[in-house]
């Protein structure tokens, strides 16, 4: 809110707002300093304009032409009081000197190896500068004639003797100057006490109301470039709206929207305070229903939206992410902000299940969408960003992720919820799934102590939607396979249906040769099975020529049989991708890969035999170990 004619700063007329906005919120209850208070009256927080004269004399003094802005601020005021929040004076001409470095803050801020010209100057500015604070709190403002622009512009900096961290730096005087204006108004803004209204944030208010319903419009980037100035000015609904849209593009903390959102707002868009940090200060700006610490937070909104947001959380649920998204894009036309200082459904990202969804670009794609009052004549929204999950198996192939360096094994049941699994799959005759927890937090799920045995593999796994009519059991760190233990649990997941399982061994240390099995078995009775190891195939049963295992077992140059190629294994690639065909089955490459995406889980029966008689097995515990056993 500055004011320029062509390429020349006018310092009167932005002198003299600030010295005026400055006087008005002033309370006259409250006395000020003799000088501060002749400023008060007067309305001119500067002095009287230096002479050419007197500018002259301290240029030659100081052997050096001073810097334009710095040189045209004397010619309206020869010094500036209140400066900023701890600035009380800045030099004029008598003042103004170079500055003697008496703390060693060059020798302390010495940089080595300087990231920029400012990084370069930083360390011996301290030597050469001029010293511009004469009055200040543990403040310094130094100027140094080293540090140039293209328009020979002196660079400024702040330092702060409090904040333990390089000086601030400004590109120019003027750039400084401006700074502390806004400085001035960002501390009165916060102040409950007394009102603080001008022509400047009468001005700024406007910028902000037309911000905002151009961040309803779906135009979120020019919203967010309008909104940047009022929130520097400290305008509370400007920094709350713009804080919203720098929360969904990651580029902000959900504590820094500041004030300006109403109760009713954080109510919605924020998790309610945990009950034990109710006196400790924690979440002071939270307002709502208390709620126990380990409870993970489901967000709600009222109307169409709210409905949707339930309907996509049961989606996510179940590791189905593109359903999801696309139900709460859907629906975000009919989302209707609670008031003028809401712009955005922000409150998803802390959702347990819907959070992981908002990725930058679907965070931007959200902020796209024309809602509230502003979607009534605006299209429905499309698909715009691609999907989170590629569909079929066969990214199962490409090890992009760190839970799959081990290989994995799934189960796919047909015509049986997720939640039916524990039934048909669970050990020692458990029906129940465990609640919903992250893969890092599902660790806690694993056996503690008390010692299993190498026979008894009974993995956690993570459960899901496996596409239409199927659902998963999948387990992303399984031991390495072997052909000579395991037992295939799709025969007893199949009762009444079909059940397919797959486990997937790469080459390593200490199983040199690639596994990969299939066996798929309806009513309790396995049908078909594969397995193929290494240069070797093992088969069972009529099986359908799209599954052959013929067509993934290329040889190699040479005549060598392998499982992979050069490009990467394509026969696991294939064999993967004919079953997703066979079957119309897929997994959920987002919910499963990503340590943020809760998932119901469960332990099954063992997928290996026990032991015959005269085999050995080792019995393992975290506290002791036993030997062997027959």
């Amino acid at each position: 809110m500055t004011e320029a004619t062509g390429t020349t700063f006018e310092w009167q007329p932005f002198l003299t707002r600030w010295s005026e906005e400055w006087a008005d919120a002033c309370d006259p209850d409250d006395p000020l300093p003799d000088e501060e208070e002749a400023a008060r009256q007067a309305r001119w927080l500067g002095f009287a304009p230096a002479s050419e004269s007197r500018i002259a004399a301290l240029e030659q003094r100081l052997g050096r032409r001073l810097p334009p802005s710095y040189r045209a601020f004397l010619e309206v005021t020869d010094g500036w009081r209140n400066a900023g929040e701890f600035v009380d004076r800045l030099a004029g001409t008598d003042k103004a000197r170079w500055y003697k470095d008496i703390y060693g803050y060059g020798e302390f801020y010495e940089l080595d190896e300087p990231s920029s010209s400012g990084d370069a100057a930083e360390g011996t500015m301290w030597s050469r500068a001029l010293q511009l604070d004469v009055e200040s709190d543990a403040t310094t403002i130094l100027m140094d004639p080293m540090d140039i622009t293209g328009d020979g512009e002196w660079a400024v900096y702040c330092h702060q003797v409090w904040a333990a961290a390089p000086p601030e730096r400004y590109a120019s005087f003027r750039a400084y100057m401006e700074a502390m204006y806004r400085e001035f108004h960002s501390l009165r803004a916060d102040d409950w006490e007394r009102e603080f209204v001008n022509d400047t944030t009468r001005a700024l208010d406007v910028v902000v109301e037309e911000a905002w319903h151009e961040a309803l419009s779906g135009e979120y980037e020019r919203a967010k470039a309008a909104l940047e100035e009022p929130a520097a000015f400290g305008r509370p609904r400007g920094k709350a709206l713009l804080g919203q849209v720098q929360l969904l593009l990651g580029e902000a903390y959900a504590d820094d929207l500041g004030t300006g959102l109403s109760d009713e707002v954080r109510a919605q868009e924020y998790p309610p305070e945990p009950a034990n940090d109710r006196d400790s200060g924690v979440h002071l700006l939270h307002v709502g229903p208390l709620r126990d610490r380990d409870a993970p937070f489901r967000y709600t909104a009222p109307g169409p939206f709210g409905a949707a947001v339930e309907e996509a959380r049961e989606l996510a649920r179940w590791g189905d992410v593109d359903a999801a998204w696309h139900t709460l894009l859907a629906a975000l036309p009919r989302w209707q902000p609670l008031d003028p200082t809401h712009l955005a459904p922000f409150g998803l990202l802390q959702d347990f299940f819907l959070g992981p969804l908002l990725t930058p670009e679907r965070s931007r794609e959200l902020l796209s969408v024309p809602r509230g009052p502003k979607a009534s004549a605006a299209p429905g929204p499309g698909p715009r960003t691609k999907n989170l999950d590629p569909g079929g198996l066969a990214w199962l192939a490409d090890r992009e992720e760190d839970i799959l360096s081990d290989g994995y094994r799934f189960v796919l049941v047909e015509d049986t919820d997720p939640a039916g699994l524990p039934a048909r799959l669970g050990a020692d005759g458990n029906t129940a799934l465990h609640k919903p927890k992250t893969n890092w937090d599902a660790r806690d799920l694993l056996p503690g102590s008390g010692g299993s045995s190498t026979f008894a593999d009974r993995p956690l796994v993570s459960v899901g939607r496996a596409g239409p009519g199927w659902s998963f059991a999948f387990d992303g760190e399984p031991p390495a396979f072997d052909s000579m233990r395991f037992v295939s649990p799709a025969a007893s997941a199949s009762h009444g249906t079909r059940a397919i399982v797959v486990w997937s061994t790469p080459a390593g240390e200490h199983h040199p040769s690639a596994a990969f099995h299939l066996s798929v078995a309806e009513n309790g009775e396995e049908q078909y099975a594969f397995t193929i190891h290494g240069t070797e195939i093992q088969r069972t049963g009529d099986i359908p020529p799209a599954l052959d295992p013929d067509l993934f077992h290329s040889p190699a140059p040479g005549g060598t049989a392998q499982t992979t190629d050069d490009a990467g294994r394509t026969g696991e690639h294939r064999a993967l991708e004919a079953i997703a065909t066979e079957f119309g089955v897929s997994l959920p490459r987002f919910a499963l890969s990503r340590s943020d995406c809760p998932l119901h889980r469960f332990t099954t029966r063992s997928w290996s035999r026990p032991p015959r008689p005269g085999e050995s097995f080792i019995v393992v515990g975290l506290e002791d170990m036993s030997g062997l056993g027959e």
